[in-house]
């Protein structure tokens, strides 16, 4: 339309500027020249009366033509209708409007001609309005809009019609902004802290841990209550939630940087409930996310929502609890359990590796000594356990061991499952028999994941812990003492230990070596226990050839496998282990095809750099120093890429002195999770 109306211009200029000429010309020129001049201007004068009236016609057919078109709407009824309409033709040029659009969204200004996106930008006129419309503003104020075509495709036009929800928009926002979001906030290692410290300094390690946490609280406008003497409730309404997620939980860094004696600084761990239906529910979430929190080794938050959980922090380690209190809590529940069950049977997690079969070894055999009827589940086709296996089986253990595929015959009504080394129901031996069983223990030290197992009877879990055999280990010290491990079982425990902490390099704790004491007391040889980790010639050649193949990109030796190797597993964690061996290394990575279209990566640390975090991002888990993952759907090279990124990402968060955030992991997807590798048997 307005484009119509600007060819006005063009000629009215012209003619203006002939008649100046004739004028000129007259004043100026001879008689002939005037009359010659006259002649141009009325030939030309005409000229442009014609090209007017033919403009004319053709504007009258256009407004007959939409006139026509509009004939339905047009009425008095549209043009009083209540809501605002405008139409515009096909491009978006708005052409009509009613007295609703004009006085009360345009404000008594005329727009005719100008394009809907001027006003609208989000309209979308090319494709079909969704059913909840679209939500746009205008000189502050907020509409819904919906738009239908009208006519035939050639002369299309498009009728938008508005809905002042302005106000429900303002009080919707209100309502969830101001929806109360609740935390727990803890104190990690408040006895640690406050152990050694004279009683002056106790009251000013907490009270400088307090002041910090009082200040960050009323920073957000946040009600804070005192629940115990290392436990704290807090209340956010989520419009500051926002700005506390999104500066990352500060407050992490803050107390960590106070330093409560020359050995330790305090941490804390926080649980946040949002989305909850209620103040109840949303207390519930603060708790399950604090577990969480504890579950993955503290000084971190866990926020838990309607769609799962969102991790930040935790890239310390885990901080030893000296006090064995728990575990012989847990050792007197599990005796009575054991007293009351049928059967038992023990299960770890695919491939099972050392530590996992030590574990299993290390239960059963006091069990056994119970009078229990107990097996172990293990696949002797798919493991990394072979020479202990062997061994086992030359010592005594022949009627130990069952096959998954047999598993559900031995399951009853009072049969007691006893899960080791894993703590998720994805990753266990036999899925099918752990949702028969009703009675279930799990005993695991890997740090929690979103998905664990949530209906045990025994939860039994500590991720300071350097492995399942040394839990295993402190708990068959509190059946009594007639009911201990073999030198058999005690050395399937040891390997188990010395594998998860390299030989008792990493994750080790007063504990470890406590648990360690005791299994050479109760005979195991560490010659005997050292021999299970030698590997053949072929293993070590291959493995050479991988480890030579590394590049270092920001302090991480990275490998990919695309070559087929025997034993793979055991060969990409052994590779992973030699790497943290060259200088300026600080981490190493090593992925290969476990399958058609499937990646698996092994990931090292000595703890300057937290694999898990980084594992987390391809959808994997493990520990600070060991983790793994498995990808379906890409080839090495995108593996490397996505590798890649999320060695960037962490490392780019850690320059803005915070700790990436784990993926949402309240849907299972294409990127699944091998616990901490299976914690592949390192050969030595």
């Amino acid at each position: 339309m307005r484009k119509r109306l600007f060819l006005f211009v063009p000629l009215m200029v012209v003619l203006g500027l002939v008649n100046v000429a004739a004028l000129v010309t007259a004043l100026l020129s001879q008689n002939l020249w005037m009359y010659a001049g006259l002649f141009i201007l009325l030939v030309l004068t005409l000229l442009v009366f014609y090209l007017l009236m033919s403009m004319n016609k053709s504007i009258n057919k256009f407004y007959q033509t939409m006139e026509k078109q509009l004939s339905p709407y047009t009425n008095k009824a549209l043009r009083d209708f209540p809501l605002p309409v405008l139409v515009t033709r096909r491009g978006g040029e708005v052409i009509w409007y009613n007295n609703q659009m004009r006085e009360k969204v345009f404000g008594g200004e005329d727009c005719f001609g100008h394009g809907l996106a001027e006003y609208f930008p989000s309209i979308n006129l090319q494709a079909d309005c969704p059913a909840q419309g679209y939500g746009v503003e205008y000189k502050g104020h907020q509409y819904t809009a919906y738009h239908a075509p009208t006519g035939e495709e050639e002369n299309r036009l498009n009728v938008i019609y508005l809905i002042d929800d302005d106000k429900l928009k303002r009080i919707a926002k209100e309502y969830f902004s101001s929806r109360p979001v609740a935390a727990i906030i803890l104190i990690d290692n408040y006895e640690e802290l406050l152990q050694s410290a004279r009683e002056n300094e106790r009251s000013q390690i907490m009270g400088e841990i307090e002041y910090q946490i009082e200040c960050y609280v009323e920073n957000y406008n946040g009600v804070i209550k005192k629940l115990e003497k290392d436990r704290y409730f807090v209340a956010f309404e989520e419009r500051y939630m926002r700005s506390i997620v999104e500066e990352r939980f500060t407050i992490l860094d803050t107390v960590r940087k106070i330093n409560a004696n020359d050995k330790m600084p305090a941490t804390l761990s926080i649980g946040v409930g949002r989305d909850a239906q209620s103040l109840l529910q949303a207390e519930k979430f603060a708790s399950q996310a604090l577990d969480m929190a504890l579950g993955r080794g503290g000084d971190q938050a866990a926020v838990k929502n309607k769609n799962g959980y969102e991790f930040y922090g935790g890239v310390s380690k885990g901080i030893e609890k000296r006090t064995k209190v728990k575990t012989r809590i847990v050792a007197a529940a599990l005796s009575e359990l054991l007293d009351s069950c049928s059967n038992v049977l023990i299960m770890g997690h695919r491939f099972a590796d050392l530590d996992c079969l030590g574990a299993g070894v290390g239960l059963y055999y006091p069990i056994q000594q119970m009078g229990k009827q107990v097996k172990i589940i293990l696949n002797s086709r798919a493991n990394m356990v072979k020479q202990l296996h062997a061994r086992l089986l030359e010592q005594g253990f022949e009627t130990a061991f069952i096959e998954p595929e047999v598993a559900l015959d031995y399951v009853s009504d009072d049969t007691l499952l006893i899960i080791v080394d894993v703590h998720t129901p994805h990753f266990i031996e036999a899925p099918e028999v752990y949702k028969k069983c009703k009675n279930v223990v799990v005993i695991d030290h890997h740090r929690k994941m979103v998905d664990y197992i949530d209906n045990a009877v025994i939860f039994h879990h500590e991720p300071y812990a350097s492995s399942a055999s040394e839990m295993v280990a402190e708990l068959v010290q509190y059946f009594g003492d007639k009911f201990k491990p073999n030198s058999a079982a005690a050395e399937a425990l040891l390997a188990g230990m010395m594998l998860d902490t390299k030989n008792f390099i990493l994750r080790t704790g007063v504990r470890t070596f406590e648990a360690a004491a005791y299994l050479r007391r109760m005979g195991a040889d560490t010659v005997e226990v050292k021999r299970l980790f030698a590997s053949t010639m072929q293993a070590y050649q291959e493995r050479c050839k991988v480890v030579s193949s590394a590049k270092i990109y920001r302090r991480c030796a990275i490998c990919s496998v695309s070559q087929k190797i025997d034993e793979i597993k055991i060969v990409s964690a052994q590779a992973a282990d030699e790497l943290l061996g060259i200088e300026d290394v600080d981490a190493s990575f090593v992925f290969y095809y476990e399958s058609d279209n499937v990646v698996a990566y092994s990931a090292r640390s000595m703890g300057k750099l937290n694999v898990q975090i980084i594992m987390e991002k391809l959808g994997g888990g493990g520990h600070l120093t060991m983790a793994g993952a498995q990808t379906k759907g890409i080839d090495l090279e995108e593996g490397r890429a996505r590798l890649l990124q999320a060695i960037d990402e962490y490392y780019d968060t850690l320059e803005n002195k915070d700790e990436p955030k784990a993926l949402t992991q309240s849907e299972p997807g294409p990127v699944q999770m091998v616990p901490e590798e299976v914690k592949e048997e390192k050969k030595a």
